[in-house]
């Protein structure tokens, strides 16, 4: 990248419009949200009766939606907040992609919340009457929190591209140039502001870590500090993180290669940043596979009854061909793919990283169904529908609107803003070539 001049990375990277392929996305990511909407129309005159939840089963992929929201949207600290920190530049071209993936995943995740509701009318309530006793209400503050510090973390190091892109009106359009104007036309790029945006910034990276730690702990809490098998146990808060760390990384790996493809940025994402990005993959699957070693044998190994019927059922039972299929997919074949150089190559990665947010998303699932099907109490006296849980159709299609809605808000963003610094990149070529 030494011979790249400032000219060409800022027409690299300013953003651009739209092709044919680029329309189609948009207009499939639509159809699927406008689905989503239609069945979320349904619940809400007919109630919670649409889906298959029952008394058993009262949670659904509704809530392992959201786990899977809260986890993937720890890579925002992940990236920009430990990497930046360390001083680790060659994660620049990364940074913005891990924000904007933290912003839509905790954006969706507090929606789907509402959608889980039999009552979203009665939404106030949780802050008029809520009781600080409640993990819930620790989960909507951290929730709130992280939210906004991955906004700013998002928005200030957007203000020098700002300026650079007010220059380019007869490229970015009028509509983009007053947006451009309205969220960084106070920024003049002088000597005391750099100082202050980048104060500012590393607060926020410090502030974000314990933050993020706390969103997936207290996610983890609301099912730890009940007394069901599956969900009863102290490591709960760790194996959440470690899974949470691991979607992420596998997240961002799968959004490096489609935007080093779509905006041919071959001289910004190298092989280079698959190479290091698939090793942290290797390292964070590995721990997650210890966690999940852990969640797994020690209940194995004393076996009481109530945790048999669980273990057992994921195992060898009804959600066995789910559960191997998550922990392949997962872990297994991602550090099979990952481990050896060839396979940190662009597209064998992106193939892993894919894997690994689909198994992801799988264990999320694992997570919520196995445990309520197996309470405390035989079941007795109930329709055979209650032991069992299968999404209704309305359930899938809010639930794949929701996931569609995250990557509209990724897909938009990229559309409206540079995905890749510009100014930091400017700046990083200058530096090295001064060095």
């Amino acid at each position: 990248m030494e011979n790249i001049t400032k000219h060409k990375i800022i027409e690299d990277l300013l953003p651009q419009k739209f092709g044919k392929k680029g329309k189609i996305w948009v207009g499939i990511l639509l159809a699927f949200c406008t689905l989503g909407f239609i069945a979320y129309c349904r619940q809400l005159s007919k109630g919670l009766v649409v889906t298959s939840m029952r008394d058993y089963a009262s949670w659904g992929i509704y809530i392992s939606n959201f786990v899977f929201f809260v986890a993937i949207s720890l890579v925002g600290s992940l990236i920009t907040a430990v990497l930046r920190l360390t001083n680790v530049h060659w994660s620049t071209p990364l940074t913005r992609i891990a924000e904007i993936i933290a912003v839509a995943a905790i954006t969706c995740a507090s929606i789907i919340i509402i959608v889980d509701m039999g009552r979203p009318d009665r939404f106030y309530n949780l802050f008029i009457h809520g009781r600080l006793q409640s993990p819930i209400i620790w989960d909507v503050i951290v929730i709130t929190t992280y939210f906004f510090i991955s906004l700013l973390l998002l928005y200030f190091p957007l203000l020098p591209d700002f300026k650079i892109m007010l220059q380019f009106k007869e490229k970015t359009g009028k509509r983009l140039y007053k947006l451009y104007h309205f969220l960084g036309s106070f920024w003049k790029n002088s000597t005391e502001q750099i100082k202050i945006s980048e104060k500012a910034i590393n607060i926020l990276s410090i502030t974000i870590i314990p933050v993020a730690f706390a969103i997936h702990t207290v996610t983890s809490w609301l099912f730890a500090t009940t007394y069901r098998p599956g969900w009863d146990s102290t490591n709960f808060g760790a194996y959440f993180i470690s899974g949470a760390f691991l979607v992420g990384a596998g997240g961002v790996l799968v959004a490096m290669y489609i935007f080093r493809k779509s905006y041919k940025l071959e001289e910004y994402i190298t092989e280079s940043h698959f190479d290091r990005m698939g090793k942290i993959v290797v390292m964070l699957a590995l721990l997650y596979l210890y966690f999940n070693v852990n969640e797994f044998l020690v209940p194995a190994f004393k076996m009481k009854k109530n945790e048999e019927e669980h273990l057992r059922g994921l195992f060898t039972g009804e959600f066995a061909p789910v559960f191997w299929f998550a922990i392949t997919t997962a872990m297994f074949l991602p550090i099979l793919i990952l481990i050896f150089k060839r396979g940190r190559k662009p597209l064998p990665a992106f193939i892993a990283g894919s894997l690994v947010v689909i198994g992801s998303w799988f264990k999320r699932y694992l997570i919520v169904t196995p445990t309520l099907l197996h309470p405390f109490l035989p079941m007795q006296d109930v329709p055979d529908a209650y032991r069992h849980y299968f999404p209704s159709w309305e359930e899938w299609a809010i639930a794949m609107g929701s996931l569609a809605g995250a990557l509209l808000i990724i897909t938009l963003f990229a559309r409206i803003f540079p995905i890749i610094p510009i100014q930091e990149t400017i700046t990083e070529i200058e530096e090295h070539e001064n060095a």
